[in-house]
């Protein structure tokens, strides 16, 4: 029962595509003075990029169970989910836990270098095979089941049976492991977890964003701190935290808010996904200095990958770099989990480097957990009791937002004007 991964990007494959390193750190810099020009641009006009009017949205777009029902099938178990980067599972025999967004499955990197993925269940007695939760990962090459040593190979195939002869003629006795779809492809592991709705495209599914994500070369990625942030709310109430900077200054009061403006951004969206970038306050001094005098740009953004995943890439300082994954997921209607990791994006330097890294991992999880999801708990339970009829308000200047809901939506099969009453 084993799920072939067609058109599946090895990692290997990748060698090739660092010979052009130089070429795409080249587009990095493009990229960021673009950004520079427009953010200034922003800066200079008292604007931010919007969208035509604002959003409403009643509060069973976030509340409602019937919505919620629909979520968990038509995104959760039909859309492509990113389940983790090339480098969590880097050499052959490396594997992964990925069980979020609900059923417990098993990422393995074959010997071939193929990375695939089965369901976390023995084909005997249906016992959790890796019995570690999410974020786990390590090496192995086989996995043996804990109830009864049945044992299975990197591509899933069962190759050890204590008391096989019990089991003759028994087709359902010598079973492989259950396999789902799975494709690797610029260093991001998708997997689906409803066979049915067929194979995992990413290329299809990243479409005209996926040049942009190239250029951050996320297959080279290293990963440095893992861990589980928390909040009591709906998952896409917490995932509005990400698409907008309106909250800097008065949310985010001794860190970002310090460094950045309020309320100026940069939205592109390509597609379901989005890129959006927010300006520092020194590129206020960049409004009257001709642009030639303009210090070299470095590349930086917030990358939304539809459904639930935020990638973020910036500079510590001029050079080094680190990249932030953000992946939300639903722990039923009115919480969530985001599984949160720090990677250095082109591999660790040395010890220094890497500090630096699990130091942007403890600075950014501490903001997070005690700013934006402490806000999104207590604003989600006042929603919970506000009165059937109240409507939450996306404003012009947070687009990104609007467009997240509006593909949810679609995806889903439940139009935005589509409202539920309370306790359904």
């Amino acid at each position: 029962m084993v799920i072939a991964n067609q058109n599946s990007s090895k990692r290997g494959e990748m060698a090739e595509a660092d010979l052009c390193t130089s070429d795409r750190a080249a587009r990095r810099r493009q990229s960021a003075r673009a950004d520079i020009r427009r953010m200034v641009a922003l800066i200079a006009g008292d604007r931010t990029d919007c969208a035509a009017a604002p959003l409403v949205l009643d509060k069973s777009i976030y509340t409602g169970r019937l919505r919620h029902a629909a979520e968990m099938d038509g995104i959760f178990r039909k859309q492509p989910l990113i389940a983790g980067l090339s480098g969590d599972i880097p050499e052959p025999g490396d594997a992964l836990v990925f069980d979020a967004a609900g059923p417990s499955v098993l990422v393995m990197r074959g010997k071939d270098g193929t990375a695939r993925a089965f369901l976390n269940m023995c084909t005997h007695r249906a016992a959790r095979l890796v019995e570690e939760q999410e974020p786990w990962r390590g090496r192995l090459p086989r996995v043996a089941c804990p109830f009864h040593a049945w044992t299975f190979d990197g591509q899933g195939r069962l190759v050890g049976q204590p008391g096989k002869e019990g089991f003759a003629g028994c087709p359902e006795g010598a079973r492989d492991l259950v396999g789902l779809p799975c494709e690797e492809h610029l260093g991001l592991i998708f997997v689906r977890l409803d066979p049915p709705a067929g194979p995992v495209d990413a290329t299809a599914h990243l479409g005209a964003f996926a040049p942009v994500l190239e250029q951050m070369e996320p297959w080279r990625a290293e990963p440095v701190k893992k861990g589980v942030l928390r909040a009591d709310a709906n998952w896409k109430f917490a995932l509005d935290t990400y698409g907008e900077s309106y909250h800097f200054k008065s949310l985010h009061k001794s860190t970002i808010g310090q460094t950045h403006y309020s309320n100026r951004g940069i939205y592109q969206p390509v597609g379901q996904h989005h890129r959006v970038n927010f300006p520092d306050l020194s590129m206020g001094e960049l409004v009257s200095t001709p642009e030639a005098e303009w210090p070299e740009a470095e590349y930086g953004g917030v990358h939304y990958i539809f459904p639930n995943t935020v990638l973020f890439f910036g500079a510590v300082t001029p050079g080094v770099h680190f990249t932030q994954l953000f992946r939300l997921f639903p722990d039923g209607p009115d919480r969530m989990i985001c599984h949160f990791a720090v990677y250095a994006p082109f591999g660790v330097i040395d010890d220094a480097h890497r500090a630096v890294c699990e130091e942007a991992y403890d600075a950014t999880a501490g903001v997070v957990q005690t700013e934006d999801y402490r806000v999104a708990s207590a604003g989600y339970a006042n929603m919970l009791s506000a009165p059937d009829g109240f409507q939450v308000v996306l404003g012009a200047n947070e687009p990104a937002l609007h467009g997240v809901h509006r593909h949810i939506a679609e995806a889903c099969g439940m139009p935005l004007d589509r409202t539920e009453p309370a306790g359904r």
